[in-house]
């Protein structure tokens, strides 16, 4: 299965990336999601939740 990144930008000012599984055609808003809600469950500053200031691309 292809992986994707997801680069999320938080309230601390940084930027979290997550590897998300997916195949080629997954959809960009489904990427977003399942890397929010992957930072979601960690403690870390909370994410932006505007799916315009995501970078997402596959490796």
């Amino acid at each position: 299965m292809p992986v994707w990144l997801v680069a999320l930008l938080a309230k601390d000012g940084r930027q979290y990336v997550y590897r998300v599984y997916a195949p080629h055609d997954a959809l960009h808003g489904d990427l977003f999601w399942a890397a929010f809600h992957c930072h979601d469950e960690m403690r870390r500053p909370r994410a932006s939740d505007w799916f315009d200031s995501a970078e997402i691309w596959q490796t």
